[in-house]
This record gives structure tokens, C-alpha cells and sequence, in this order.
């Protein structure tokens, strides 16, 4: 795993074109800490940057930026090509040559001799690149199917730059760096900025599966649309999950499940391949379990070391599951539990870790367990993806019971008795259940409740039925001074001209969007961090695309999701160690924040501070807060959201 970072800057010296790209890529050590390297076109006023993490060949041979045999491409890629054994035969059977073992050389033999787009469609992969052409002087950027490697690109102050983290864009000191407004309040909504927005005015993330193709002089257009215009895809979720209802499985049961066990097994075995120590993270659920239940198989008898955060807390505390199963399948086992103070010890180095504003709470137990696993092994395997390919979000049961429930509404009554509802304000809907006396339900049913049900009732779409059920603040626009409103999508990843049921389209959205921009980031900027890969088998596209084959019905049965791989995992651990409903990597945060980070909190959100600032109202955040900490209700979904942003606000614009 590596770190990349490229500039365009026509207007400096060579020499100080190689001075501003030292400090992009001396930004991005942690994510290489093995090696570096930089290359320069001065004629074309283009140059490119690598931090190495050695993980295949570990020799020189294998170092970037690297030149391909014709001399044709220079290349500078952060990931791991899992099938390049199988692409290097292909190749050498077409009278390819190679001097390394390394996967960088065969995807740059790929290119040239099939061109970029059909190599990356052979590839089974994470990663994010670019590729020079000396040719015909274009820069080529890609990313991954699902998006596992970061990607950010743009143009400021008559530069093009891009790089794997914005903390390489804070090293250009000269470059100035705009907060995009309407991005903050995306943010705030959904606790993560979606691609292809990031924080900042004119600067993107490069969507998933896409191929960005910019010719680079003096005279290219580097306006929103333009590069947009410039940008296609070789892969989609969406296109995936049209050709797979379209052509489902019919066998049966168990052949879905002999179908499934093959390619996960196959994704698991390719990840395996490293020249360093290899483990894996084991949180005791469905998919971490069947992961290294997997390469326990293959391991050829070498124990797998596994890896497990726990809490104090029992409600949240899932490492005695995974001590069990650790235990049965024989493995290297260890374990951390966190405590407050652990939280802490982490809160200061997380805006400098997450460079742009992002608010998943299991960022902090994912950090501690990269740094556990980061002292035995430099790569582990994880169970991230099969939530959102196989039904396993309970979020996904709820929303369907709830659209199912108001299915039955006729149209016109669904606007109107969500206004009815929302002329009571919460406080007193609060008081008119806790008058009924009925404990039962008044304990359950509050204003808070009554609000949301009108929400839900003004719904439009099925995307926004579950976008709506997913947002943290509502209306961030009434939060956000100066935002004004912006799609929450791209359109490539719109789900609405996709004509499925409203199962499909959650998990569809999911992979499009939660996916790529919380879930992938939180795990690839903590593990980086520790300088550790993580490595994902349910994300093989290979697996998403099966997954997308595999009739619903055995996805969701009996009130459960994920189904079959349940089945699954029936062949390889006893029902015992994981029958039991799904918990997640849930942290603690709502009792934190009155407790031992309260008064971290406090300080955050201090009312002068927000005031002087000028992005965030303080009156409504204030309001939740003093609710919060009374107990009137548990805001730290909302209040997480702004106070990450308020300690990411500190570290980068003081």
C-alpha cells in the first residue's frame, strides 16, 4: 500500500516543481514508509510522487514511480492487483517480458499493450493511480470498482494537483483552499462528504470504477464540467445490479451456496499472496467470522492471527464472541478493550488522520485495532461488504417494514397528516404520551418519534425515504450559514432509473455512497495511519456481482438478513458461536459525551467560538447539546457530526 501525489504546475522551475512535490508526497510518509520516489517531465511541467509500502517484491525492482517496457507510460499507484499472477501469464503468452514480480509492472505491461480501460477490466484490485502518457500527453487517473483507495484531484491558483489524502494539498503552502459550504452541509447530513465533492471549492474525489482522462497544457478547461466531462466509468454497482436481477440464479439453494463458497474462496486466497506478515481483523459477526474461517482452510497449517476491540460496556462488546470463534478455528489471537481515556488518547490525531471532515464513531475502535494488528503484521483481511451485498443492515428490515406500513396510506393523505403531526411541537407530544400513562408505549413513543413519522410521510421517492431515514441533521441548510442546497449524488450514482424493488435499491445506494465514502474511508485512513493494509474479499466485484445474482429470498428469511452467507458459515463454524442478532462496531459515544468527554465537548462548542467562526448556528446545536447532557434525548449522532468538524476546523484552518 502506497501513497500517491502529482503536480501540474507549468509556471515553476524544475527545481521547484521537484521542491513542492517532496513536500506532497513527505505529507504522505505514513502511508509509505518504506521508500520514496519522484519524477519529472520539465518540458511538460508535470511531476510525480510515491511513498512505498513494500508488500509484493520488495526489492528495488518493484519501486515507483515506474516506466513501462516501451517507455510509452510513467505510473504511480497506491493498492494491490490480487489476480496480476494470472494477468502476467496472459501477458507472457502474448510475448510480454517481465524483470520484477511485482504487480506494478504488469499493470503497466497491461496498458500498453491493451490500453488502460481493458487492463483495468481484468484486474480484481484495490487501488488508485495515475498514468502518464508521454504520447499524447494526457494524465489518466483511476480508482477501484468499489472504491477501496482515496483519490482526490483538482485545480487551484493555476495548478493541477492530486494526491491519495488533502493533507498534500495543505503541504503547497501557496495554494489556497476554499470550504465548500454546501459540502459541510452534506456533511453534517450524512456524517461523510459523498464523492465527487470534498471540503473544499474545486477540489473532487475521482467515484469509484472511473477513469479521469485530462490533457495537460496551458490551454485545458479544468472547469467543474469539463472534468466531469473527461471522466467515464469502466465499472458501476448500478450497471452491476441491473445485469444481476436481470439474469438471477436459478439452481437453487445449494447451488448458490457452492457458487458462493467458490468465489469468496478464491477472493480470500488471492489476498492471502504477500511477501510480509499477513492477519486479520476478527470482530466475532457473520462476515469477519466466514473471512478467516476461510483462510484458516487455506492456510496449510500456519495459524492465522486474528484481531479484536472490546469494550467494558456489554452493549457494545462483541470480543467475547470473537474470542470464541478464534479459539474454535485455532488462531493467533489478540485482543484490546477500550475504555474512555482510550477514546481520548486518539481524539488528537483524528483531523490529522481524517483530512476532511468525517464523523463515523467506529473510526476510533477502527484505529486502535489497526495499530493491535500493525505490531505483529503489516496486512490483515476483513469482513467489510457483505452488509450492503447481502441484506445485512438492520436499518434495511426496518425501512422496508416502514415503507411496506405506509404503502397501504392512500397519496394525498401522506402530506397532510405529516403536517398534522408536525404542527404539535416535540415538547408537547412528550408531554401528551407521558399524560397517557401507558409506560409501555410512552417510554417508546416521543416527540422525536412523531417528527420523524412526518418526515418519512413527505417522502417523495424511495431514495429519499431512505436517504431521509439515514440523515443525522434533516435540514443542515438551516444550520450551515451560507449553504446553498446540492445533489447528493452523482449522477452516474442516481438510483432512480433503476426499476427494482425498494430492497434492492437500499443496498444499491449503500454501495454507491455509504460504502465507498464512510465505511472505506474510515478503515483506509486508520489502518494507513499504522502504515497497515487491509484487505477486503467481500468487495471482490467478482463477489458484488454473484451477490447481485443471488435471489432475495435468500438474502432475508425469518427476519434476518444475510441468509446464505449464515449458510454458509454453517460449513465451516458450529450455528452456536454466531447465531445471534447483528451489533456492529458501535462505540459508546452517546454516554462518552456526558461523561469523560463532556467537557471536550463543551469546549468545542462553545457559543463565542461557533459565533466568531461563522460556518454553524449555535442555537439549535446548543439546544441539542443541553438536551443531551440532561438526558431529554441521546443527540450524539448530530452532536459527533459537529464536533468532529469543529476539532477538523482547529487542525487545518486556526
Amino acid at each position: 500500500m502506497c501513497g500517491i501525489a502529482g503536480l501540474y504546475d507549468s509556471a515553476s522551475s524544475p527545481d521547484k516543481l521537484r521542491e513542492n512535490l517532496a513536500h506532497m508526497t513527505g505529507s504522505l510518509a505514513h502511508r509509505g514508509p518504506d521508500s520514496d520516489g519522484l519524477w519529472l517531465d520539465p518540458q511538460g511541467g508535470l511531476g510525480l510522487g510515491h511513498r512505498r509500502l513494500a508488500i509484493i517484491d520488495l526489492s528495488e525492482k518493484g519501486a515507483q514511480p515506474m516506466a513501462s517496457p516501451g517507455g510509452r507510460y510513467m505510473i504511480v499507484f497506491n493498492g494491490e492487483i490480487y489476480n496480476y499472477i494470472d494477468i502476467r501469464r496472459e501477458l507472457e503468452q502474448e510475448g510480454q517480458r517481465f524483470i520484477s514480480h511485482s504487480d506494478t509492472e504488469v499493470l503497466l505491461a497491461g496498458a500498453e499493450h491493451w490500453g488502460l480501460k481493458k487492463t483495468l477490466e481484468k484486474c480484481s484490485g484495490m487501488f488508485a493511480l495515475a498514468l502518464w502518457d508521454k504520447k499524447e500527453r494526457n494524465l489518466h487517473l483511476a480508482r477501484d470498482r468499489i472504491g477501496k483507495k482515496p483519490l482526490y484531484f483538482g485545480y487551484r491558483d493555476g495548478k493541477f494537483a492530486f494526491c491519495s489524502e488533502l493533507k498534500a494539498l495543505h503541504a503547497l503552502k501557496t495554494l489556497s483552499l476554499e470550504i465548500d459550504r454546501d459540502s459541510l452541509a452534506l456533511f453534517l447530513r450524512q456524517n461523510y462528504i459523498p464523492a465527487p465533492w470534498s471540503v473544499y471549492k474545486g477540489v473532487y474525489k475521482l467515484p469509484p470504477g472511473h477513469i479521469a482522462s485530462l490533457p495537460l497544457n496551458e490551454t485545458a478547461d479544468w472547469s467543474e464540467a469539463s472534468l466531469f466531462q473527461k471522466t467515464e466509468p469502466y465499472w458501476t454497482a448500478k450497471n452491476t445490479a441491473r445485469k444481476g436481477l436481470a439474469n438471477p440464479l436459478r439452481g437453487g439453494e445449494e447451488e448458490a451456496l457452492n457458487r458462493l463458497d467458490a468465489v469468496l474462496t478464491k477472493a480470500v486466497t488471492e489476498r492471502m499472496i504477500a511477501d510480509v506478515p499477513l492477519g486479520a481483523f476478527l470482530s466475532g459477526g457473520i462476515d469477519s467470522s466466514l473471512v478467516v474461517s476461510i483462510m484458516a482452510r487455506q492456510g496449510a497449517g500456519a495459524r492465522p492471527k486474528t484481531f479484536s476491540i472490546g469494550y467494558d460496556e456489554q452493549a457494545f462488546n462483541e470480543a467475547r464472541y470473537a474470542k470464541n470463534v478464534a479459539r474454535h478455528l485455532g488462531t493467533d489471537h489478540t485482543e484490546l478493550y477500550l475504555r474512555p481515556d482510550d477514546a481520548l488518547d486518539v481524539l488528537s490525531p483524528l483531523p490529522e488522520i481524517y483530512d476532511e471532515p468525517f464523523a463515523d464513531p467506529s473510526q476510533i475502535p477502527t484505529w486502535h485495532v489497526s495499530r493491535l494488528a500493525r505490531g505483529k503484521v503489516t496486512v490483515a483481511l476483513s469482513g467489510d461488504g457483505g452488509d450492503e451485498s447481502f441484506f445485512g443492515y438492520r436499518r434495511y428490515i426496518e425501512s422496508r417494514n416502514l415503507k411496506n406500513l405506509f404503502s397501504v396510506m392512500p397519496g394525498p393523505l401522506k402530506p397532510l397528516l405529516g403536517k398534522a403531526l408536525l404542527r404539535l411541537p416535540e415538547e408537547r407530544w412528550d408531554e401528551l404520551f407521558s399524560s397517557l400513562r401507558l409506560n409501555s408505549l410512552s417510554s417508546h413513543i416521543r416527540g422525536r418519534r412523531m417528527h420523524a413519522l412526518a418526515g418519512l410521510l413527505s417522502q417523495r421517492s424511495a431514495e429519499d425515504f431512505y436517504e431521509w431515514l439515514m440523515a443525522d441533521w434533516k435540514e443542515p441548510l438551516d444550520l450551515v450559514t451560507g449553504a446553498a442546497h446540492r445533489s447528493r449524488h452523482f449522477d452516474a450514482y442516481d438510483t432512480r432509473s433503476l426499476k427494482c424493488k425498494f430492497t434492492a435499491r437500499m443496498m444499491l445506494h449503500d454501495q454507491l455512497n455509504y460504502l465507498p465514502d464512510d465505511n472505506l474511508v474510515k478503515v483506509d485512513r486508520a489502518s494507513m495511519a499504522h502504515a497497515l493494509e487491509v484487505r477486503c474479499p467481500l468487495l471482490d466485484h467478482r463477489v458484488i456481482e454473484l451477490a447481485w445474482r443471488i435471489p432475495f429470498a435468500l438474502k432475508y428469511r425469518d427476519g434476518h438478513g444475510k441468509y446464505i452467507l449464515r449458510r454458509l458459515l454453517e460449513r465451516y463454524l458450529p450455528v452456536e458461536l454466531f447465531n445471534r442478532p447483528k451489533q456492529g462496531f458501535a462505540v459508546p459515544v452517546g454516554a462518552w459525551l456526558r461523561g469523560p468527554l463532556k467537557d471536550w465537548g463543551a469546549a468545542l462548542l462553545d457559543e463565542s467560538r461557533l459565533r466568531e467562526q461563522g460556518f454553524l448556528d449555535p442555537d439549535p446545536i446548543l439546544k441539542k447539546w443541553r438536551e443531551h447532557q440532561n438526558g431529554v434525548h441521546d443527540w450524539h449522532p448530530r452532536l459527533w457530526n459537529v464536533l468532529m468538524f469543529q476539532l477538523w476546523l482547529e487542525r487545518w484552518h486556526k
